[in-house]
């Protein structure tokens, strides 16, 4: 049976594995005091929800750029039982990548951590292009992975992003028709863009419940 607890333990475990706390300029111990108070919140939120899979997960701890940049942690990043780290793709321009805040309908917390809830590499919207599937995405009462969001799937769950299963982050956006994704590169993850209006077979559209819960 799924059990919240032990993911979120799990989670904040990989996170400390991976180096966050030195990236964030905190000891181990400031770290995991930091998120703690969302455990409960994680177990509330997550009750009913099914275990993870590799195309779905109850929830997510999520750090946000506030605390650890986002180049910072897409060098984390791998693929499933692979060591290559995630790059950034040469298309974003210096100093872009700043630019693409999440969209206003996340309602995205403040502070350095949250949780999210329900979240599906929506791989159903493969071949459509990141327009048509906002649309199937609210209709459904969901809405897109931000820049962080996608970052914190493939951290804690490696086996969402593989081949022809890789996903927009339409909740990301910059103010032009460019929506960051991340799919696969020489056999690493690679964070680049795409436009709002072309699809890919090998592109989903991810997306998760509403509603975020952060730590005020």
């Amino acid at each position: 049976m799924f059990d919240a607890a032990t993911e979120f333990d799990s989670q904040l475990d990989r996170l400390v594995h991976l180096g966050y706390p030195a990236l964030a300029g905190l000891p181990e111990s400031a770290f995991r005091e930091l998120v703690a108070p969302l455990r409960a919140r994680a177990i509330e939120g997550a009750a009913g929800l099914p275990a993870p899979t590799d195309a779905r997960v109850p929830f997510l701890l999520v750090i946000t750029r506030d605390l650890v940049g986002v180049v910072e942690r897409l060098a984390l990043t791998t693929l499933a039982g692979k060591r290559k780290p995630g790059v950034l793709d040469r298309n974003y321009a210096d100093d872009d990548l700043p630019r693409f805040d999440p969209i206003k309908e996340l309602e995205v917390p403040t502070g350095p951590a949250y949780l999210l809830f329900d979240v599906d590499r929506g791989e159903e919207y493969r071949n459509l292009a990141p327009a048509t599937a906002m649309e199937g995405i609210t209709a459904q009462g969901r809405l897109p992975l931000s820049i962080d969001e996608g970052l914190a799937l493939v951290t804690l769950h490696p086996a969402a992003l593989a081949s022809n299963r890789c996903f927009s982050l339409v909740g990301s956006r910059c103010g032009d028709r460019r929506v960051p994704a991340i799919w696969i590169s020489q056999g690493a993850p690679k964070l680049g863009w795409c436009w709002y209006g072309n699809p890919h077979t090998w592109l989903g559209s991810a997306s998760a419940r509403p509603e975020r819960v952060g730590l005020e």
